[in-house]
């Protein structure tokens, strides 16, 4: 293809985020959120910069002054195509540190001016997979008429949908009205990234995801659901002036406003995702003697495509994964 990005930077995010994820497991159970959020930070940008990419951080870890993090704004690469990149270098730092399930090192290429440059704050967010009728659910509507509409279209009843919402005392409201429906919930801990792309997946048995999450997340999930199919909205969530004051900076001028998956995330688009800990989409990483086993899915808005990367990495052939896998 000529238009869109590079038919190679599939491949090479899945070179980032896998450097990403096996430098975030050596930190698996070991209860230190920050050590394994920085471990995958750090072999996130050294990746990217290894990259023939001039590379703008749309989505990223914070503002200019958290620099330690992938900040929004940060320029990485070697110089060569421009691209806009969302990324969470781990996905799950809670789930990291429990050794628990679902953890993943997550990026996103896509061409410029095409990622929404949402602030780092939280975004409400409502998502379906695919086949189902357009607009079958929408942020605008209370969550009993969404799970109505939503086991319409899937010729069933409510009582047979299974939403996924994350665990947090905000979510207490949304909760109630889902099972006062007659759905039934699966509570996460953390990832709702993997929360919103298990609605894709019918082996998961998810049917919606609802709740406040992350705006970074939104945006990168968003951008997987562009490549495999789906439904999202998403709208910023302010919790005082300081982050409206940042919205505002970066060209946010509508705090209300419910954004489509197209408005998060358009035109061509990559996405990549390697597991950290074992889950519903990847495996995680594995060590078997000196070889470093990952598992990572990798697609394209373009072309539709999704792939499943089984990596098999030899440490005594690779002492840059090695010092990284520690």
């Amino acid at each position: 293809m000529s238009d869109g990005l590079d038919r190679n930077l599939p491949f090479e995010a899945v070179r980032v985020t896998e450097a990403a994820a096996v430098a975030a497991a050596r930190f698996i159970g070991r209860g230190d959120e920050k050590a394994a959020d920085q471990a995958a930070v750090d072999a996130m940008r050294q990746a990217l910069n290894g990259l023939d990419i001039s590379g703008t951080v749309v989505i990223g870890e914070g503002e200019r002054d958290e620099a330690p993090m992938l900040y929004i704004g940060e320029k990485v690469g070697k110089g060569g195509s421009a691209v806009d990149i969302a990324l969470d270098p781990l996905e799950g730092t809670t789930i990291t540190a429990k050794g628990a399930p679902n953890a993943l090192a997550v990026m996103a290429f896509a061409e410029g001016g095409k990622f929404l440059n949402a602030p780092d704050v939280y975004m409400d967010k409502i998502a379906v997979g695919g086949g189902l009728p357009d607009g079958v659910v929408s942020l605008a509507e209370k969550p009993g008429v969404n799970l109505k509409n939503l086991a319409k279209a899937k010729k069933c009843e409510v009582s047979d949908l299974f939403a996924c919402i994350l665990d947090r005392p905000r979510h207490e409201e949304i909760i109630a009205k889902t099972r006062e429906a007659g759905a039934r919930i699966q509570l996460i801990t953390d990832g709702d990234v993997s929360g919103v792309i298990a609605t894709t997946r019918p082996e998961t048995g998810v049917d919606i995801y609802m709740g406040i999450g992350g705006a970074p997340e939104g945006v990168l999930a968003a951008a997987a659901l562009r490549c495999v199919g789906g439904q999202f909205q998403g709208r910023l969530v302010f919790r005082n002036d300081e982050e409206r004051g940042r919205a505002k900076k970066i060209g946010i001028k509508d705090f209300d406003r419910i954004y489509s998956m197209t408005e998060l995330a358009a035109g061509d688009v990559v996405f990549s995702a390697t597991g950290v800990t074992d889950g519903w989409m990847v495996r995680g990483v594995h060590r078997i003697g000196a070889v470093i086993e990952t598992q990572t899915i990798v697609m394209r808005s373009a072309t539709g495509t999704v792939r499943i990367v089984d990596g098999k990495h030899d440490t005594a052939r690779k002492p840059g994964l090695a010092k990284l896998a520690g």
